[in-house]
């Protein structure tokens, strides 16, 4: 399926070229690329290669989302993981709300070898507030609101509308993810914010509890919402996910 619409300008995907050590960070759902631009950046500059991926249907306009599955989605982050690979990155996985959800499913389908680690921030596996879209047949599409970000004046290019469809789709991922959480072994470091108006944090700690891995740490952040990206803790983000890069990498590749 090809999209119809242009990229929105500044929500494209991108990739910083870095050391041997190669980062998957992926946006959430009717985000874009623009969204973790920052953290990518910062990461990039303590050395890093980084690529984010625009997943099907994001960045351009809801039509175009609306016909995509969220296999779409895991095909893109699939891609961007290739693209590290081809390069012969060590590569780590990091992903925020859908992005996140993507990363868990991703690491549970992956040979440990080929993954280093993994990093979520805020990573859904329900969303209680659209519960009822569930049994819905009427809407095509609902509004989105402001993003949820505590850090005033701050802007998220997404769509104004989400479609009804595309929400189904995130509802199915959801569900399909938790059964296969006892398959990651791969060290882990679980984001999650205090408050989130979203996704509930008691899916990071679900998560947490729910991995297999030996090796894992829970960071709470305390002054952002849902967006932490974008939010007043985007340092300790990075600062979090520096030190555990640092902590798990093999030292033969590092730079």
């Amino acid at each position: 399926m090809k999209e119809e619409y242009s990229v929105i300008p500044g929500a494209e995907s991108f990739y910083l070229e870095g050391n041997e050590i190669g980062i998957v960070l992926c946006h959430g759902f009717i985000g874009t690329p623009q969204s973790i631009r920052d953290v990518a950046e910062a990461l990039n500059k303590q050395g890093f290669s980084v690529i984010a991926p625009r997943l099907k249907g994001h960045g351009t306009h809801q039509l175009d989302m609306e016909k995509c599955t969220h296999a779409d989605w895991y095909e893109s982050y699939s891609h961007a993981y290739q693209f590290l690979k081809k390069r012969g990155k060590q590569i780590f996985l990091m992903g925020q709300s859908m992005g996140g959800t993507l990363t868990l499913k991703f690491a549970a389908a992956q040979n440990d070898a080929d993954i280093e680690g993994i990093i979520t921030i805020n990573a859904a596996l329900t969303l209680p507030a659209l519960d009822y879209i569930q049994k819905s047949q009427a809407l095509r599409f609902i509004p989105e609101g402001a993003p949820d970000i505590k850090k005033e004046n701050v802007y998220e290019i997404a769509y104004e509308e989400a479609p009804v469809k595309s929400i189904r789709e995130l509802q199915k991922l959801m569900k399909e993810v938790p059964p296969m959480l006892p398959r990651i072994s791969v060290p882990a470091l679980c984001i999650k914010s205090a408050t989130d108006n979203v996704v509930p944090p008691e899916n990071t700690m679900y998560i947490y509890e729910t991995i297999s891995s030996s090796e894992k740490n829970m960071v709470t952040l305390p002054n952002s919402y849902h967006v932490a990206t974008m939010d007043n803790d985007q340092e300790l983000i990075v600062e979090s996910a520096v030190n555990f890069i640092f902590s798990h990498v093999r030292s033969k590749k590092a730079v």
